[in-house]
């Protein structure tokens, strides 16, 4: 699914508050972090994930590297912060603006 940038400033403005739940470290993709990213957005939807200092990879290569592996959007990417979104495959909680 691709969101256009309205809906893409809509889910900034959303994880603005969010403070990052997953941390990718020097492992960097490991099939733990890509299943425990899969299962906090079917959860969420909506999370922001920090890449720290002792990773040495680019974090935008990461981070589309991340969100194609488990099928979501990227949102945005901050220093070495970056949002992920994918609805829900059930319940979907977030409505996006058209």
């Amino acid at each position: 699914m691709m969101i256009n940038s309205k809906q893409r400033a809509y889910l900034r403005a959303l994880a603005n508050p969010y403070e990052p739940i997953i941390q990718v470290g020097k492992g960097s993709l490991t099939p733990a972090v890509k299943a425990s990213v899969s299962e906090a957005l079917e959860a969420r939807e909506l999370i922001k994930i920090r890449v720290l200092k002792n990773n040495d990879q680019d974090v935008k290569e990461l981070a589309s590297a991340l969100a194609a592996s488990v099928s979501a959007d990227l949102v945005q990417t901050m220093g070495r912060n970056f949002i992920l979104y994918r609805p829900n495959s059930e319940k979907p909680v977030i409505e996006l603006p058209k």
